[in-house]
Parts: C-alpha cells; structure tokens; sequence
C-alpha cells in the first residue's frame, strides 16, 4: 500500500489543504467551519483552532507556503484571507462581487494573487492593494457560460486555466499593472492584456473537472464527467490534445507527480494513475494500492453482475461494490473529492500528496517505494 498515514476527521470532508511544514490540515467538515489539526504523531491529532465567518457550507481552501496565510470561499458568496496574528486567526473580508456562490480558490505561485471560480460564469483575480491596506478583486466575465468548478495556475504567475459545467477548459491572462511585472520571455501580448482568452478547449461534452498543470507548465490536464480525461500540451494558438477514456466511474481532481505522470481521484474511491510513454502518448496505468492491474474480463463480470442485480432487486449490490473496492485498495469509502501535493512548490516531482473525501477520510500517499511498480516517470 502506497497509503502512510490515515485519518478519519469527520462524517465527510468538503476541502482541505495543508501548512508550509504540513505539520497541519485545514479541511472543512462539509459545513461553514473550517478547523484546524495539528499531527502529534502518526495516528494522533489535535484540533487548535476552529475558523468561524462564513454563513453557508465552505467549498474552498488554500494555505500560502511562503506567506503562512490562509483563504477560503464559501457559498455565502464571499472570501476571507487568514492571518496568523498572536496565536489566532483573524480573517480579512475580500469583496468579490458575486451573486452566486464562490465555488474553488488557489493562491498563484507568488502568492500575491489568488484566483477564485463561482457559480456567477465568472472568475475573481483577488489582490492585496498596499494603499487602502484592503483585498480588492477584478473579474473575468462573459467567457464562461456556467459555473467555474476549477482553477490552476500556471508556473509563469500569469496565466490562468479554469473548467466549467459547461464541458470547456479555457486558459486566461491574469496580468494585473502594478501587481505583475512584464516578462520579455512572454509569448504574445495577449498575456499582459487582465482577461483575455488565450485558448478555449471543446474537448468534453459532460462537465469539466480539477485543472491541473505540469510542473514546467508545458502540459495542461483536466477531467470531464464522463469518464474521460484530457491532456493538452503546447497550450497556445495550435495546442495538441489527447483524450483518454476509462471504463470506471468519472473523477473530480488530478495532480501531475512529474512531467509524465498524473494521479487521478473521483467517484472510483481510489487514486488512479496516468503516464505518457516515450512518444508522448497517454494512458490509464493502474490504481495506486491494487496488487495488480484489473483484468478487463473480472471489471465487466462485476459491471454485468451489479447490472443484473439491479435490474432483479438482487441484495449483492453492496457487496460488489465493497469486494471491488476492497480489490483496489479501500483506502477511501466514498468520493474523493480533492488531492493536494505535499512536495515544496516548484517541485519537478511529487513524491507524497494527500486526498481527501466524502467519507471524512485524509490519506496521506508515499510514492517511494513503488518506483518500481510505477515504472521510470515518477
């Protein structure tokens, strides 16, 4: 098993995400607190702070590596930047000019911006404004025809990928004057102009899931809810595009472990692992924790046999289910929802990340000693 450490925390886990020393989690129990635990060791954790501002379920959180800050969005259409001042928690109030809820944020590389996706078909670009000693936002709009369900950032602090219930992944320039500084390196001046598109992705038909991009920011990945995921690299005016499909249930977030490599978590309950070969061609490598790969014939056996079961009442369906679960792994129960890396930013590999889920589970994963297994590309 590839899982170190795991911990249940509460019935079920909305968002998480860890301190500088990841010594501590911030997760939210699927309700409008966020709480805090601190590792006493491998199996013990102490709650330290309960954050308490928001008035609907919080659907976001991000913690700065370099600046020890936290931020969260919630469906009460608002964000709040947290400081460590004395011992306590004091949160700032970041207007963001929402009629709908903020629904995923991220802080950028530098971490004087962070990005906030809503259920407004808009995106908030949030800075802290020296002069009025306050968080101002500037907002991409008329881009997105339905909700904003992810964001990433890329390496360069500028550009901006996002996904949509509307099925598109689109890339956008994120420049700010007086916040970013020009770059000669820059690729055109679309990248200096705040909101401008620079590439629109039609590759899903279903809604479109947890953005993601490689280390150096050649490659761009994301998800769609029909049981497929999408690789783009040379992002820009002519970019080149993969679809992969997997039988197996969709999934909500993936995370690149190096250049060729990305781990996918969904409704599968288990990491999934995707690799690109010496060609550049991607493809499902197996689940993190399963012995072996699943053979095609045993998947359709179990598929046909849950079918079958549904379709005369039978009472084994649970018992399928488990039994495959348990085949994979069965770290998680239920969903998983968010995978965090817990390497240092910049990081061309990641070597341990966590997950989080509906079943109220964080996992912490340690790829060391399955290098083998994996093959070359971790």
């Amino acid at each position: 098993m590839a899982a170190v450490d795991v911990h249940r925390f509460a019935e079920s886990i909305t968002c998480h995400a860890w301190s500088p020393d990841h010594s501590m989690v911030a997760l939210c129990p699927n309700n409008t607190e966020v709480h805090i635990y601190k590792s006493l060791s491998q199996d013990q954790w102490e709650r330290l702070h309960v954050l308490q501002k928001h008035d609907q379920i919080v659907s976001g959180i991000d913690w700065s590596s370099k600046s020890n800050k936290i931020v969260t969005v919630s469906h009460d259409r608002n964000s709040y930047v947290w400081s460590l001042e004395g011992g306590e928690w004091v949160p700032t109030l970041v207007i963001l000019r929402l009629n709908r809820a903020a629904l995923c944020v991220q802080w950028s590389p530098k971490e004087n911006k962070f990005a906030v996706g809503s259920g407004a078909k808009t995106v908030c670009i949030c800075y802290y404004e020296q002069e009025n000693n306050w968080w101002v936002s500037k907002l991409i709009r008329k881009r997105h025809e339905s909700s904003v369900t992810s964001v990433a950032w890329h390496p360069n602090n500028i550009l901006l990928a996002t996904t949509s219930t509307d099925g598109k992944c689109r890339v956008f320039s994120t420049f700010i004057k007086g916040v970013d500084t020009k770059d000669s390196k820059a690729a055109s001046p679309a990248e200096t102009k705040f909101g401008e598109q620079i590439l629109q992705l039609d590759l899903s038909y279903s809604w479109a899931f947890g953005v993601k991009w490689s280390p150096t920011g050649n490659t761009l990945a994301y998800v769609g809810h029909s049981s497929m995921i999408y690789f783009v690299d040379d992002v820009g005016p002519s970019p080149l595009a993969q679809s992969v499909a997997f039988r197996d249930l969709p999934l909500r977030d993936v995370l690149f472990i190096s250049e060729k490599m990305v781990i996918g978590v969904g409704y599968d309950s288990n990491p999934m692992v995707f690799a690109s070969d010496d060609t550049g061609i991607w493809s499902f490598i197996r689940y993190i924790g399963e012995k072996k790969a699943a053979s095609s014939n045993s998947s359709y056996s179990s598929q046909f046999s849950e079918a079958f079961g549904k379709f005369y009442g039978s009472q084994s369906k649970a018992a399928t289910a488990n039994d495959a679960s348990e085949s994979r792994g069965g770290v998680h129960d239920n969903c998983i929802n968010s995978i965090v890396s817990l390497s240092k930013a910049g990081s061309p590999k990641v070597m341990r990340f966590s997950t989080s889920g509906l079943d109220g589970k964080i996992a912490v994963w340690d790829l060391e000693n399955m290098e083998q297994e994996l093959g070359n590309q971790v």
